[in-house]
């Protein structure tokens, strides 16, 4: 079956997307508006809700830019572990996922912090490991300078290898609450995990019990050679792995290739590339949505953001003129797998600054799919049989309007087909992605168990 995430983004996935008629009018720091959100995505079925997150504001150097916000900017949004505690507290079967950072957080807080989502939850959480593309975040933890790929790399393995060793502090038996005995915990089932490596010095235990999935799901979003090995060696499932069709199909085979090396098998790593929905009732209401929401970006504020995404100042070019490409070949410090592929794709197709930017925004860079209800789940079909993806990552233009219409035009016709579910099956993320149990060091080897059914 198909599987899919959507990242309920209050101001919607394009650039004018909080500017649209449909949109939320108050977005900042709205809970019941994350809430509905949520509540639109387990209606539909969906495997999780994905909220990404920054640890800076963004964007303060371009003012036109800062004032008009757009989707990854952030500047006032709930941490999202507790957001989704209270999003857990008004749904019952979708999954939460929340990201942090192995570059600036701690592996205690981290595994802590998921824990216990994944008890309020009752097994619905999962840890987005993310190492931090924002350069400017560096100087928001006593940092004069954002840590280089490589470091940030080896810092990510070290993290997470702490972070599950830490989630395996207790046995699953550990505390029987006994009260007739008086026993409220197994010393015999506890044992502290006494890590010192390059990056961590962590004693353990967890002082939180086994959680209901054992472990909560580890997803990342990794394009880079570093970020695929990391992917193929620790995550249970990917987000984005591409920006076109073949790009994905290459990195799906690539990471699941890699995976043998670590005694894993391709099953156990479930991909979802983030695409963009456009739909409608019909072909021309997408049509019309996707040239309105264009007619909102100015093509000064489509500069400033393809100068934000290409990590060069481009304001004083001539619009119809070709993009400085020898100044663009050298490396950033932060993230750079959408910022080669703009530049390729540039290179590639002779845009010009105007073509490049109004190509970019309607996805912020990422693959589109527009049409009627029937046009989109042919293309999904399509990327998914082809082995694009397990799954995918939504993002609507337009909140809510945008995942409500995917919900009740598109997820019908994906149901109709036989290639996604119509009720869920199980309880915890862990199972809604059929992932087989979390291993326990306290076990010889994981077993094949029924933890999530329904």
């Amino acid at each position: 079956m198909m599987h899919l995430a959507c990242i309920p983004n209050l101001v919607g996935g394009h650039l004018g997307g909080w500017r649209h008629k449909d949109a939320f009018d108050r977005p900042v720091m709205n809970l019941e508006a994350f809430i509905e959100m949520s509540q639109i995505a387990e209606r539909g079925k969906f495997d999780c809700v994905f909220l990404a997150d920054g640890n800076g504001v963004r964007d303060m150097d371009r003012p036109a830019l800062f004032a008009a916000n757009h989707p990854s900017a952030r500047p006032s949004f709930f941490e999202p572990t507790t957001l989704l505690s209270a999003v857990a507290m008004v749904t019952k079967r979708v999954g939460i996922v929340a990201t942090a950072t192995s570059t600036y957080d701690e592996p205690w807080m981290v595994a802590r912090r998921f824990a216990s989502m994944d008890h309020i939850s009752k097994g619905r959480a999962g840890w987005n490991l993310v190492t931090a593309s924002n350069a400017g975040d560096a100087l928001n933890f006593g940092r004069s300078e954002h840590m280089g790929r490589e470091d940030r790399y080896a810092r990510a393995q070290e993290f997470y290898e702490v972070v599950a060793a830490l989630w395996d502090s207790w046995a699953d038996d550990a505390f029987p609450q006994d009260k007739a005995s008086g026993q409220y915990l197994d010393p015999t089932r506890v044992r502290p995990i006494d890590h010192s490596g390059p990056h961590f010095t962590v004693k353990g235990p967890l002082n939180i019990s086994r959680t209901p999935q054992g472990r909560p799901i580890v997803f990342m979003a990794g394009q880079s050679a570093p970020g695929m090995e990391l992917a193929a060696r620790y995550a249970d499932a990917l987000f984005g792995a591409g920006t076109t069709k073949q790009d994905c199909i290459d990195a799906y085979a690539d990471i699941k290739g890699r995976m043998a090396r670590y005694g894993r098998s391709p099953d156990t790593l479930k991909i979802l590339p983030g695409v963009s929905v456009f739909t409608g009732r019909t072909a021309a209401e997408a049509e019309d949505l996707y040239l309105e929401l264009q007619s909102l970006i100015s093509p000064a504020l489509g500069v400033h953001y393809l100068s934000k995404m290409l990590v060069h100042d481009l304001e004083n070019l001539p619009l119809d003129g070709p993009l400085p490409l020898d100044d663009l070949a050298e490396e950033t410090l932060g993230g750079s797998s959408l910022r080669r592929y703009i530049i390729d794709m540039a290179r590639r197709d002779k845009l010009t600054l105007r073509e490049t930017y109004q190509r970019t925004l309607p996805a912020l860079g990422g693959p589109v799919f527009k049409g009627s209800p029937t046009q989109v789940a042919d293309e999904m079909e399509d990327w998914w049989r082809s082995k694009a993806g397990d799954g995918f990552t939504i993002m609507a233009p337009v909140q809510p309007s945008g995942l409500r219409d995917f919900v009740d035009l598109v997820v019908p016709e994906l149901q109709r087909r036989g290639i996604f579910r119509k009720e869920y099956e199980t309880t915890t993320l862990r199972g809604h992605l059929g992932l087989p149990d979390a291993p326990s060091r306290w076990h010889a080897a994981p077993k094949k168990a029924e933890r999530g059914a329904a």
